[in-house]
């Protein structure tokens, strides 16, 4: 009697223990946030990888895989062009070196997908929403500033990991492609596209 009694504990016990190690995995919702990396491709205005961005997103899961939600992030990419001369139209000239920058500020909503509900939880997500992005070019003496909207879209696949008992406290990598319609006739900008990876917390 006091085998069988003993057994029941041990297993009531491993049952409470393993409830509480997948308290995660039972969510249904979710928040990310951290750093992020940007590469600017597909464009002669800035041409740069730089670690200047950081993002935030959350979402709920409709069923124990597919979650809706929404995001919001931002990038600054620069580049310094030497000195050089210039020549214009009406035949004047500057000799000058340039810095140039293009900040981006997409948001909108999120739709992922999740493999499984386990301590590591692999995922594919698509976010579409709107682009706000500045376009600036810093002289010696003046900015040549133009700012502009756009359709975002950006596809990312990556993981959470859950390491810790008892908490919802985790970890998240992910990398991704991004485009936007912005466009600037001035700087011969026709949509901006990005990659990159993001290292965050989760929740």
């Amino acid at each position: 009697m006091k085998r069988i009694i003993c057994v029941m504990l041990a297993t009531a016990a491993l049952a409470f223990a393993a409830s509480e190690a997948s308290a995660q995995m039972g969510k249904r919702d979710y928040i990310n946030g951290g750093w992020q990396f940007n590469s600017t491709v597909g464009n002669d205005f800035v041409k740069s990888a730089q670690g200047y961005g950081a993002y935030f997103e959350g979402g709920y899961y409709l069923t124990p895989m597919f979650a809706v939600g929404g995001f919001a992030s931002f990038n600054t990419n620069n580049e310094y062009i030497p000195k050089q001369t210039y020549t214009f139209d009406d035949k004047s000239a500057i000799t000058t070196d340039l810095n140039r920058s293009v900040y981006q500020v997409p948001f909108g909503a999120t739709f992922r997908f999740r493999f499984m509900r386990d301590m590591v939880q692999p995922y594919v997500e698509a976010k579409v929403g709107t682009e706000y992005s500045v376009q600036s070019t810093y002289m010696s003496t003046f900015v040549n500033r133009h700012d502009n909207w756009g359709f975002y879209v950006s596809p990312e696949v990556g993981m959470t990991i859950f390491p810790f008992q008892k908490t919802d406290l985790g970890f998240q990598v992910a990398a991704f492609y991004s485009y936007s319609t912005n466009r600037n006739k001035t700087y011969g900008l026709n949509g901006l596209n990005n990659v990159g990876f993001k290292l965050g917390i989760a929740f």
